[in-house]
């Protein structure tokens, strides 16, 4: 593998904090995501569902996490099945995991193939009565795709209907929301990947470059340091496109006097990081575009300080708001009239800036994280506000990761990436 995995102590801590929440005489089943098809025989590549990686640090297909909170003997506590490595799997694919090593990366002592899967499902499924299924229920889940998770626990109740059905997902919304040191380590690790391939673009771009050369760059800073690439689509938005606030095109050629909104990050052992900076294609702001940017970094700052325990993401969005609009005001893109005319449905400063401020970061770069829950300590997020003017051509949107910690400021995992306008314009000119 390409990164370095975490202590498999963590998988253990976190399997028995999700057994400690499960209620009753019950067991919980995990899958890993299917392999997708393309076309013909084309496949895109495996990406591992983030909740049996986070429960087992297991990163292969097929794999299947059996949970028995009830029981009283470890071995069968927990249960881990893998793919089997056949002669021909092993001459066209390579070798799978061993169970010594699928043991040893997630600490489950009883590791079978997934042939064994339905006869031991079925030995302890006679002696629960309730199953935990892992139904997608993020809040901004909105996919059409029935997933091998959705087939399994479609089958799964058609074949024992007597069993109760309790849900995963809002423990692990709660667990996956408050990250272990060691995996904050790895979102710093993605950040400082990130960085370089920022620092790489910043010396790269001039007037005529091509969004998706710039995309490139990005791709052989990340992928030279140990990352599979982006942690979701990039978005390198050149010009008007500035305004689109999910352009992932990149087919447009980079003008002189516009400006480069670049929505990037890159992933490190499944953890992803998320950072926007938007650059001038001369190396040079103009004095308009530069007091908007200005007005943009000074919300993102005060916005920062706002993330402490205690506080929760309603009340921050508002917040923030409040914040925006005394910087709308000063720019001349609002006045009092405009004050007095807003509701709370559609306030002002939903003109130029009409997303949120935060989401949360971990294994996914829009993490699991309960929205009316309080802000705890090592809770991760993003911190991206951006003011939009279509009418003037161009967007400045800028996102820095920031940890929340108990006592003292929020600590931002990318306070050494460049963000001063004035130390955008030196480096691209030095």
């Amino acid at each position: 593998m390409r990164y370095k995995p975490l202590n498999n102590s963590i998988y253990k801590r976190n399997r028995l904090n999700f057994m400690d929440q499960m209620k009753g005489n019950a067991m919980a089943i995990f899958n890993s995501n299917d392999i997708y098809p393309v076309s013909a025989d084309t496949e895109l590549p495996f990406e591992q569902h983030r909740d049996i990686f986070h429960l087992t640090g297991i990163d292969q297909e097929e794999t299947i996490l059996i949970l028995y909170s009830s029981s009283k003997d470890n071995k069968t506590r927990e249960n881990l099945f893998i793919r089997r490595s056949d002669e021909h799997t092993k001459i066209w694919e390579g070798e799978k995991l061993s169970k010594d090593l699928a043991s040893k990366l997630s600490g489950v002592e009883s590791v079978y193939f997934v042939e064994d899967f339905k006869n031991i499902l079925h030995s302890i499924s006679s002696k629960v009565d309730t199953f935990y299924i892992n139904k997608n229920e993020h809040y901004r889940a909105n996919s059409p795709v029935e997933t091998r998770e959705d087939r399994f626990i479609s089958w799964l109740i058609k074949k024992y209907p007597a069993h109760k059905v309790a849900k995963s997902n809002p423990i692990l919304q709660r667990l996956r929301s408050i990250k272990h040191l060691d995996e904050i380590n790895q979102i710093k690790k993605a950040c400082q990947i990130t960085k370089k391939g920022f620092n790489r673009v910043l010396k790269f771009i001039k007037p005529d470059v091509w969004e998706y050369q710039i995309e490139a760059e990005f791709i052989h800073e990340f992928i030279n340091n140990s990352s599979k690439g982006f942690a979701y689509s990039p978005i390198i938005a050149s010009g008007q496109d500035n305004n689109v606030l999910h352009y992932v095109k990149n087919n447009k050629q980079c003008k002189d006097g516009d400006l480069i909104l670049m929505d990037v990050g890159a992933e490190y052992g499944n953890y992803s990081s998320d950072m926007t900076r938007t650059i001038p294609v001369s190396g040079r702001f103009s004095k308009r575009q530069k007091e908007v940017y200005n007005s943009v970094l000074r919300v993102k700052n005060e916005a920062t300080k706002l993330l402490k325990i205690g506080n929760n993401w309603k009340t921050f969005h508002e917040q923030v708001g409040e914040i925006m609009t005394k910087e709308l005001m000063i720019l001349g893109l609002i006045d009092k009239v405009d004050i007095k005319d807003e509701t709370k449905k559609n306030p002002a400063y939903k003109k130029y800036f009409m997303h949120g401020t935060s989401h949360h970061l971990g294994l996914d770069t829009h993490d699991y994280g309960l929205l009316e829950d309080l802000f705890q300590e090592n809770m991760v997020f993003t911190v991206e506000p951006g003011i939009y003017l279509p009418k003037e051509e161009f967007g400045i949107r800028l996102e820095d990761d920031v940890v929340i910690k108990s006592k003292g400021e929020p600590i931002n995992l990318m306070a050494d990436i460049p963000i001063e306008a004035d130390e955008i314009e030196e480096i691209m000119n030095s």
